[in-house]
């Protein structure tokens, strides 16, 4: 838990705080982006909660932040609703399940709700409160996994629901050898007629992606928003396997029709298909560049 006595000076006044403990994953700057900002690679409260809607924000990256270093002076009595109201609704029967973990450095985890079984997009922290609104939600089918650094506390959601993992041969280790369905190679798997599994080695070997719906990519770390750039990227210097091979998995990414880009790590992006389109094209003339 976040210690008033550890608050950063960079903080404003008020109730919200962040502490040293930050890790500058950048999950409260991106949930609630007019409460936090960064400041010294460290996140800070720029302005305290006015609105209802903004105090919820706050809570909700509060019950997110991987390392809990959100804290508040006073207890919150409001905590209740930032916690019922996760999973939070992105777009059709797509949600944000909010609980980063610190074991994926805050990635982000996705509910997709579907009635022939739902599917969560790498592992969340496992928290009660989730757990609950999971279960509320119809549980957990699939437990999909895009690689190996973002596995949090996969096998405690596995024991609770039964779900069966998804996870690349390549990226099998010690801790996820006994995940169910093991893909192999490097051609697309159809889990679903909604569901399409695509291979996109580079950042590690085994990295996939996962297209729903023909609308809503679920990238892992393979691409994301940036925010600084303004434009959808790779991460060059997180790439721990091959950029080469990130470059031919974005060509073969660039084929398909989408309009959500939701990643683990980075931000999120929206736009209509012909758009995406061309900042999928500019995305990969930035790369060849690098």
């Amino acid at each position: 838990m976040a210690h008033l006595r550890d608050r950063r000076p960079q903080n404003v006044a008020g109730d919200i705080y962040v502490d040293s403990s930050c890790i500058d994953c950048d999950t409260c700057r991106w949930m609630a982006p007019d409460i936090f900002s960064r400041d010294d690679e460290q996140s800070a409260v720029f302005h305290q909660p006015e609105t209802e809607a903004e105090r919820l924000a706050a809570l909700q990256a509060v019950l997110a932040c991987p390392t809990a270093s959100i804290g508040t002076v006073t207890p919150p009595k409001d905590m209740k609703a930032a916690q019922v109201s996760f999973p939070i609704p992105i777009t059709e029967n797509v949600y944000h399940c909010g609980y980063h973990s610190e074991k994926s450095y805050g990635a982000a985890s996705y509910l997709i709700q579907r009635p022939e079984g739902n599917v969560l997009v790498d592992s969340p922290r496992f928290a009660a409160p989730l757990v609950k609104q999971l279960e509320a939600l119809g549980g957990v089918r699939y437990l999909y996994l895009t690689h190996q650094d973002d596995v949090a506390d996969h096998q405690q959601f596995h024991e609770r629901f039964g779900c069966q993992r998804i996870l690349h041969a390549d990226d099998i280790n010690r801790g996820t050898a006994a995940v169910e369905i093991q893909l192999q190679g490097t051609d697309p798997v159809d889990l679903a007629p909604d569901l399409t599994i695509i291979p996109v080695p580079g950042h590690t070997k085994g990295h996939t992606v996962l297209l729903y719906d023909n609308r809503v990519l679920f990238t892992g770390d393979h691409l994301a928003w940036s925010a600084r750039l303004h434009q959808l990227h790779a991460f060059r210097t997180v790439c721990w396997y091959s950029w080469p091979e990130q470059i031919k998995s974005m060509e073969k990414l660039a084929a398909y029709d989408f309009e959500w880009v939701l990643p683990g790590h980075g931000r999120r992006h929206h736009a209509d298909k012909a758009t995406m389109h061309q900042h999928m094209q500019k995305c990969l003339a930035w790369m060849k560049a690098q």
